[in-house]
């Protein structure tokens, strides 16, 4: 198994990718811990996976120091956690374009400075392919996934040996959709799929196999993996 006796700490880890990545780091023989805001979502994966769960929240200075503090040092640091809000750029309300950016990069931010990684562990942040192929009403969310990527290339050099990577998934069907009415999320994701080469748009096990790759490999450093079906060559 890849990460056998391995410490790995994903935040955001109680739904979506995040979820997705606990449980195939589960498999692959890490100890697993994880972190979120929900500490009744947490508490329920945490039973299920057998894995630690603390709650955390990315937009507190104080919460992602005393979650780190708590952990102590470990091997891979997963970032999938983000309150997204977004609007059209002329009146997207601007505690909305904040919060985006307080909860994506500056969470991202905060658990780069805490971690206490071991040398040759990594740090793998999650994106989103809307940082090379922006979509109208979506600046803020566009230009906070541009700058996880520069953040990840810099940290690369800044925290090495500690390796810094970014995965950037196109479209997939996770529970931030939920909100949708059923039958128009439906319709949307298939005509996403429809439009895309692989013809289906992506499931979070996707991109946590890629999340987990980068963990393994330790020649992997200062990448950005786009995920995402063909998108960005359809």
């Amino acid at each position: 198994m890849m990460l056998a006796g391995k410490k790995v700490v994903v935040v955001g880890g109680s739904s979506g990718i995040g979820l997705a990545t606990a449980e195939l780091a589960k498999k692959q023989g890490a100890d697993v811990i994880i972190a979120s805001r929900n500490a009744a979502k947490l508490d329920a994966v945490a039973e299920r996976l057998n894995v630690i769960a603390i709650p955390a929240d990315v937009t507190s200075d104080q919460s992602v120091a005393d979650l780190f503090r708590r952990i102590g040092p470990v091997d891979h640091v997963v970032l999938t956690a983000a309150q997204l809000k977004t609007g059209p750029f002329k009146t997207v309300a601007m505690d909305d374009v904040r919060a985006t950016m307080e909860g994506k990069f500056w969470g991202a931010w905060r658990v780069a400075r805490e971690a206490d990684i071991r040398p040759g562990g990594s740090l793998t942040l999650v994106t989103g392919f809307l940082s090379v192929r922006p979509r109208p009403n979506s600046a803020i969310i566009s230009a906070a996934n541009g700058a996880l990527e520069s953040l990840a290339r810099a940290l690369a050099l800044d925290l090495a040996p500690v390796r810094v990577n970014a995965v950037s998934p196109g479209v997939i069907d996770t529970p931030i959709r939920a909100a949708m009415p059923e039958a128009a999320r439906r319709e949307m994701l298939d005509r996403i799929a429809a439009s895309l080469p692989v013809r289906r748009v992506g499931a979070g096990e996707d991109i946590a196999q890629q999340i987990v790759s980068f963990m393994a490999n330790g020649f992997a450093t200062g990448s950005i993996a786009y995920i995402d079906g063909g998108a960005l060559v359809n």
